[in-house]
């Protein structure tokens, strides 16, 4: 298997080594740049196209990381986005999920929740720190419904309850184990929910489930 191509947009030298070094504990990893900010990191994505996630601080000079995200992912949105901060309020949660980050990891986390949270967003997942998962379920809670009529989407009865585990923040993992199925198989019943509902992420699969009463 090849190596996940990683970049650290951190503006503290000492943060980004640190990072730099939790990374690389595993070999699967390999840190390919540390950008100072975000327009130093959307330079170096332009010019190298084999970056696979960035890990995105959020508080830096020249252009923040918020900023950075939603650029990024617009010009390319195969690069996926962990914000890695010491910010967890609501207001630079919800920014960054708007802007397109697909995870959110708080700085102190330990190496094996980082590569865990690297492998888990090349797969498509969502990973967050514990209790940013609640967080983002108050936030969806609090927007208003834009559906008159709810919809089903065509949801099966076991789409429908790792839906359910899903909003609890649980992992692939945790869900494999409390339904007694494989880890693959939630994943390929993640993949048909998100074609279902025409989502690309977990965030918006839970807002909209909500909207319409599915969970």
């Amino acid at each position: 298997m090849s190596q996940i191509h990683i970049a650290i947009s951190e503006d503290i030298p000492r943060l980004a080594e640190a990072l730099r070094k939790k990374i690389l504990l595993s070999p699967g990893f390999q840190v390919v740049h540390i950008a100072g900010n975000g327009e130093e990191l959307l330079d170096f994505a332009r010019h190298h196209k084999n970056l696979d996630v960035v890990l995105m601080d959020i508080q830096m000079p020249v252009m923040d990381g918020i900023e950075a995200t939603r650029k990024l992912k617009e010009r390319y949105p195969q690069i996926k986005v962990i914000m890695s901060t010491v910010f967890d309020d609501d207001e630079n949660l919800f920014r960054a999920i708007m802007a397109g980050a697909s995870g959110y990891l708080l700085k102190d986390e330990s190496p094996g929740k980082i590569h865990h949270s690297i492998e888990m967003v090349m797969q498509g997942g969502a990973p967050m720190s514990a209790g940013i998962a609640s967080k983002v379920l108050n936030l969806i809670r609090l927007q208003p419904s834009s559906f008159d009529e709810q919809e089903d989407f065509g949801l099966t009865p076991r789409e429908l309850e790792i839906l359910k585990h899903l909003s609890k923040g649980l992992s692939y993992d945790q869900i494999a184990g409390n339904l007694f199925i494989s880890s693959g198989t939630v994943r390929k019943h993640i993949e048909n929910i998100y074609k279902k509902l025409q989502v690309h992420n977990k965030v918006e699969a839970l807002q909209l489930a909500m909207r319409n009463r599915l969970i």
